[in-house]
């Protein structure tokens, strides 16, 4: 069975916010998932709000999967709160548990005074056994799986959007690049943006985010990506090079985005046969912002259904070279020079 979207995970983390903020617990958390923004985030509003400050050191137990077994974890869960109305039990890094699994027992018949959080970092529970089944009854379960790199500059508008704020789609697009899929760096990479910037400002452009978290829009994949859809030869050739000479460079790194790039310029053909679509139609199938539309109009008139077929085909190819396979003795830097020559002629 397919994995919640980041969609669905965003909403029902933030009615779990919002119902701790109100006061209103489950008794057992199960928090898991290869990325760990969601379940931290969490776990961190659970330790913020489940307790007064004056009733922690009675009724707060925090512990490591690492340090405990699971008659420990339970010994703790099964005790009655002291002068408050209920007590906190967080076990964080629990994918290290060996005893994990036998957590299920309390799981099954939780104590309603007692919160239990256990908090897997980038792992989940198996979904066949006793603990997943047990916590799908008696409490919540969060699960929050890795996005994909298409679906993080949408992320990135979201969350900008929760928080008041507006990023331009090229801002959003270059903050993507920067920070990769993982999604506590970007909300880092946003509060260094956020108090670097005149207070009072909403609006995120490109600038900003180059100024504030330390990446060029000049020389990066989503600038080399838009010069090969206007087919601007010459610029594409130096933002490789450049590219190149990076000094952790790997070609994956290129391969990856531009497959993604030229593969929604097929699936854009596959669209216009079919007639025109709706700009939001179209954007939604794409997985971009509308706002680049134009850019992909231009791209299937530089790149006919045929040529982009043999583009895709022709990453496929770098990508085995860029893994070790028949490169012979190319350096990354010059395969990719090889390979946006070939795309571009």
């Amino acid at each position: 069975m397919a994995g919640k979207s980041y969609i669905e995970t965003h909403r029902q983390v933030q009615q779990i916010l919002e119902d701790v903020r109100s006061g209103i617990f489950k008794c057992v958390y199960l928090l898991m998932g290869e990325e760990p923004y969601y379940p931290d985030l969490v776990c961190d509003a659970i330790i913020q709000h489940c307790l007064q400050d004056w009733e922690k050191d009675f009724n707060e137990t925090i512990c490591y999967g690492g340090e405990v077994d699971a008659d420990t974890v339970i010994t703790a869960a099964r005790r009655f709160p002291m002068m408050a109305d209920r007590q906190l039990v967080v076990v964080k890094e629990a994918q290290q548990m060996k005893t994990l699994e036998d957590l299920a027992l309390y799981c099954q018949n939780p104590l309603d005074s007692t919160v239990l959080v256990i908090l897997l970092h980038g792992a989940s529970a198996d979904k066949r056994r006793a603990l997943y089944k047990s916590v799908l009854k008696t409490g919540v379960i969060v699960e929050s799986n890795a996005l994909r790199d298409y679906e993080l500059p949408q992320w990135i508008q979201s969350y900008y959007e929760g928080r008041g704020l507006n990023i331009h789609p090229e801002a959003a697009l270059l903050l993507a690049e920067s920070a990769g899929t993982d999604l506590g760096k970007i909300a880092v990479e946003t509060e260094k943006l956020l108090k670097n910037l005149p207070e009072g400002t909403r609006d995120i452009q490109v600038a900003d985010v180059e100024k504030n978290v330390g990446v060029s829009r000049q020389f990066s994949v989503f600038e080399l990506t838009r010069c090969l859809s206007y087919r601007e030869n010459a610029k594409a050739l130096k933002i490789a090079a450049h590219m190149g000479e990076a000094p952790r460079f790997a070609l994956p790194m290129a391969v990856a985005p531009l497959f993604t790039h030229f593969y929604r310029i097929l699936k854009y053909h596959a669209l216009l046969e079919k007639g025109r679509p709706a700009p939001a139609d179209a954007a939604r199938i794409l997985g971009v912002n509308p706002y680049f539309l134009k850019e992909y109009d231009a791209a299937v008139r530089n790149y006919p259904l045929q040529r982009c077929r043999a583009v895709i085909s022709l990453l496929c190819d770098y990508d085995y070279k860029g893994k070790g396979g028949d490169a012979g003795e190319a350096t990354p830097a010059e395969l990719l020079i090889e390979l946006i020559t070939k795309i571009l002629n």
